[in-house]
């Protein structure tokens, strides 16, 4: 399979995803959708360990949580996304084995594009939950009283 194509392929569905990310909720439901089909794939090393990581920053781009990535590169992802569900595929998903090999070409290829922005969240995400792990502030223990005080 040609790069190129696997290129041009996600181009188009960048397109589409542009579309979607006005729309909360059509992006859940793909977000849904993707990680329901991703399910059935088999683990496929550290490019695909990092799906859920793709999700979580489509999903805190479009609340808004995180802004400091390029409209492209989040079109980008989803648009990865949407071929994995809605794909014209390459090679038909009903072949076994092989016909996952283009959605996760496409997914590969999203992720080899944009890993450094998907990285960054990444870091972002993680330095937001130590933030929030250090405000948490223990309960104060009230002194009592002990028996023969008073």
């Amino acid at each position: 399979m040609e790069e190129i194509k696997i290129e041009e392929l996600l181009g188009q569905y960048s397109e589409k995803a542009k579309e979607l990310l006005s729309d909360e909720g059509k992006v859940e439901e793909v977000l849904n959708a993707a990680e329901t089909k991703l399910k059935e794939i088999p683990n496929v090393g550290d490019q695909i360990a990092k799906l859920p990581l793709m999700f979580s920053m489509i999903r805190s781009y479009v609340t808004k949580e995180y802004t400091e990535v390029s409209p492209k590169v989040v079109a980008s992802v989803a648009g990865a996304f949407l071929y994995l569900i809605k794909g014209k595929d390459l090679i038909p998903d009903k072949i076994p084995v092989l016909g996952i090999v283009d959605d996760l070409a496409v997914i590969a290829l999203a992720l080899k594009l944009n890993e450094k922005e998907v990285d960054a969240y990444g870091a972002w995400r993680e330095e937001k939950q130590n933030t929030i792990s250090r405000e948490v502030v223990e309960p104060e223990v009230e002194e009592t009283e002990t028996e023969g005080e008073a």
